[in-house]
């Protein structure tokens, strides 16, 4: 439930289940989640949500 409501890219409000989801269907890197996503592309250029992706890749993949 929360994974709806958290934003990992506060510039694009792109909340975690969207993470979730592009590493669930094979994007196992930073850069292949933000392409996915969209997340790192907007104002703030990565800075915020770059962590906060590498992060969940890492739990994600180790499960």
């Amino acid at each position: 439930m929360l994974d709806k409501h958290t934003k990992v890219c506060l510039c694009k409000a792109i909340p975690r289940i969207k993470i979730k989801e592009a590493v669930s269907r094979g994007a196992d890197t930073v850069e292949k989640v933000q392409k996915a996503t969209g997340a790192g592309s907007g104002g703030c250029g990565g800075r915020r949500c770059t962590p906060k992706i590498q992060e969940l890749l890492e739990k994600e993949l180790n499960k």
